[in-house]
């Protein structure tokens, strides 16, 4: 049944279709690769503008000092716009979601709602309350103002825009 020419058919058949494979790859990787690398030869291509000074100095401890009086002057409404980014896990309504409801927070105890699950590190924290103060550093890096949080946000970089956030939870009720 199998002879000698069936045989050369069917090697030949895997060599052509291992060429094709062998072909398409080596195309594929000329289309898509541009070149260098991660080393260190390699040139950052372009900058993107994110509105933030590179330096990370004092200007850090400027913005803990100011934020009473950029406080003063946030408004609200753009507060309900930053608060769409904290939609997803946290309501105003009273009910809890992935998070605790934020509904009244602004001077709340920390850690507080009965029947949430906190994090350790914020139930150590129990027996502070949720300043403006406090607000501004957990916003603006909630894992390095409470190492061990479950909360995965990123954090607020802005100072007007965790400001604006926090005069916009102001006005939440109880």
């Amino acid at each position: 049944m199998l002879d000698t020419m069936t045989m050369t058919k069917i090697v030949g058949a895997f060599c052509g279709a291992l060429l094709v494979y062998l072909l398409g790859g080596w195309v594929g990787e000329s289309l898509y690769t541009t070149g260098g690398g991660h080393g260190d030869h390699g040139e950052q291509a372009y900058l993107i503008d994110t509105g933030e000074e590179d330096g990370h100095g004092d200007s850090d401890t400027a913005e803990i000092q100011d934020f009473a009086s950029v406080l003063t002057e946030a408004d609200a409404d753009k507060g309900e716009k930053v608060f769409g980014k904290c939609k997803a896990c946290h309501k105003l309504d009273g009910t809890d979601g992935t998070g605790p409801h934020l509904d009244g927070v602004v001077d709340r105890g920390i850690a507080s709602i009965a029947g949430f699950a906190y994090s350790d590190a914020l139930a150590d924290k129990s027996a502070e309350a949720w300043t403006a103060e406090n607000l501004d550093g957990f916003l603006e890096n909630p894992k390095n103002w409470a190492p061990g949080t479950k909360m995965s946000f990123a954090g607020l970089k802005k100072i007007t825009d965790r400001a604006n956030l926090v005069a916009y939870l102001q006005t939440t009720g109880n």
